[in-house]
């Protein structure tokens, strides 16, 4: 490795530090809370640094929450990668959705999700990054149920709509799961969320 490629690649990793601290510091003291300073102590990294590759702390936020989503997709592949039934692989994806911990010691995903909620409603750049996150959210969705279209294991619904609805079903469960709300536990989120795929999709799961 030259120079130029291990400098490069001590960026990436510095900037890979004070994203996790980002995503930790945020889940424990919510995005109101949590200054850059806080970020670069639980980084280990000086304030400066830490403006120098986020400049801000919405955009802190936002990139935090792509980090924390990336984990959440690596362990979603993780998971769906010996799965070769669809149906299965619907399965694994809507538990994994309904568990209140996150991957890697990082807060669950849902903690942040709720921190760029409150700031897309009043700002258009969080907004915009909010509506890419969602469609990717969606489009996983999506691609699974048209596998399964083709295999013949799911009914003719609208993949995409069907996405769409899972993902706002999802979203209001996994909001009362990082909420604590006693009546709505992981397992009977889950429960719910696998009653509306079978009742759009079609197959008897167990």
């Amino acid at each position: 490795m030259g120079a130029e490629a291990a400098a490069d690649r001590g960026a990436d990793l510095r900037r890979e530090q004070i994203l996790r601290a980002a995503a930790i510091v945020i889940g424990e003291r919510g995005f109101g809370d949590t200054r850059i300073a806080d970020v670069a102590k639980r980084a280990g990294v000086s304030t400066g640094l830490v403006i120098y590759y986020f400049r801000t702390r919405d955009r802190l936020l936002i990139e935090a929450l792509r980090y924390s989503e990336d984990a959440f997709y690596a362990a979603i592949s993780d998971r769906l990668g010996g799965l070769t039934s669809p149906a299965a692989q619907l399965e694994s994806l809507v538990r994994l959705s309904c568990e209140p911990r996150g991957v890697d010691g990082m807060p669950g995903t849902w903690v942040l999700w709720l921190e760029l909620w409150s700031q897309a409603v009043r700002h258009p750049g969080a907004s915009k990054d909010r509506e890419e996150l969602d469609s990717r959210w969606r489009e996983r969705i999506a691609g699974i149920v048209r596998k399964g279209q083709a295999s013949g294991e799911f009914g003719p619904a609208d993949p995409e709509d069907f996405a769409m609805m899972l993902c706002a079903v999802l979203d209001g469960l996994a909001v009362q799961i990082a909420l604590g709300d006693s009546l709505v536990t992981p397992e009977r989120a889950y429960d719910l969320a696998m009653d509306l795929c079978r009742e759009r999709l079609g197959p008897a799961w167990t």
